[in-house]
């Protein structure tokens, strides 16, 4: 009997360890589930699609999320690309689906990572939150990085899910692809918090950079906790899929492959520097009505100037808004109807006394 135990024990020892990647066996639309992905021992040289089952909705059947990997024929770094955490903002997935369809893996070295529609239910609802249910309630995954497998929360155990079986493992950059919320708009704009990030903004060329000791929960924040430099790249605005954004941002995601060796030749220069700023005041409406937002992105504004109307239903003008400082614009309403303390104008600068320096942030905030 113990001869036959150690014969066993031989064997399985011999026996080529079980892939990474672990696969449930169904497919959806022909792609294949997977529980678990591990890009080192996926075919190289090609593209792979999978989908991930996340979670189980009320109903008892899943929510499913994309996963796209190009892996290069030679070994080199990994870039995780996210998208759409937050459900309403779509022009990274727009970005992914272009990037992808250019990528030849054959050529490439390393891989590229990405989950173009992270928030299915806030997608299909058109929503910021993660709404799965009406007895679920609403989370923001994007505050609920790393998540929690034991926590009651479904948001929590989400973020988990997505965090622990796909995002973690497969990523020596990152960036998160978002756009601005409802009725508002960016420019192109990155949030960075270390010097390493810093180097990824300037690589995207963007018009914006604000370095920002940034936000608990977040994807960006989170990954660079865990070593992993990662930035939140921000592209005009919701619902909708923005044919100039979506080109700078393939643009720029390409420039930071180039800068991993995932892509052959050095990246491209930026034709113009960025505004870099790490204090940002938002300028709210003061008493509901419509708004007549009276600067354009990219303005820079002084102290006091007005920058937009509030008028009555009658088009009496109830209120006039001013900058409370100097500064850039880098956010502002585009919906006119505006509730009392929503936003009108976000203003951009630089304040010394702020935690973050031009290359890096000291401190992160929690």
């Amino acid at each position: 009997m113990i001869c036959r135990v150690a014969l066993v024990l031989a064997l399985l020892l011999a026996a080529p360890a079980q892939a990474a990647t672990v696969l449930t066996g169904d497919r959806i639309d022909g792609v294949p589930v997977v529980e678990t992905l591990d890009v080192t021992d996926l075919p190289a040289g090609q593209v792979s699609r999978f989908y991930f089952r996340v979670v189980d909705q009320a109903a008892g059947q899943g929510w499913y999320v994309p996963v796209l990997v190009a892996k290069g024929a030679r070994p080199g770094k990994r870039l995780l690309l996210t998208a759409a955490i937050h459900g309403d903002e779509l022009n990274g997935v727009g970005i992914i689906h272009r990037l992808f369809a250019g990528l030849d893996a054959k050529t490439m070295a390393g891989a590229v990572v990405a989950i173009p529609g992270v928030n299915t239910p806030g997608i299909l609802a058109g929503t910021r939150t993660y709404n799965p249910s009406l007895n679920a309630g609403e989370s923001n995954l994007n505050r609920q990085m790393p998540g929690k497998l034991t926590g009651d929360d479904v948001g929590e155990y989400v973020a988990a899910r997505i965090w622990n079986q796909l995002m973690i493992a497969n990523a020596d950059q990152a960036i998160d692809l978002h756009t601005q919320s409802w009725g508002t708009v960016y420019p192109m704009f990155v949030f960075a918090q270390t010097a390493q990030a810093r180097r990824m903004a300037d690589l995207l060329a963007p018009d914006v950079i604000r370095m920002d000791a940034g936000v608990r929960g977040t994807v960006e924040n989170m990954l660079n906790d865990a070593g992993i430099p990662a930035v939140t790249l921000e592209l005009g605005g919701p619902q909708q899929f923005d044919p100039v954004m979506i080109a700078r941002g393939v643009a720029g995601v390409r420039n930071v492959m180039a800068d991993m060796g995932i892509l052959s030749g050095p990246p491209t220069r930026a034709a113009a520097a960025p505004f870099v700023g790490n204090h940002s005041v938002d300028v709210a409406a003061p008493r509901g009505g419509y708004a007549q937002v009276l600067v354009k992105l990219g303005d820079k504004v002084l102290a006091g100037q007005p920058v937009a109307l509030i008028t009555d239903p009658f088009g009496a003008t109830t209120a006039t808004v001013t900058a409370p400082n100097a500064g850039q614009v880098v956010s502002l309403a585009t919906a006119p109807t505006r509730e009392v303390g929503s936003l009108l104008v976000r203003i951009l600068s630089w304040d010394p006394a702020e935690v973050c320096k031009a290359d890096g942030c000291g401190v992160v905030v929690r």
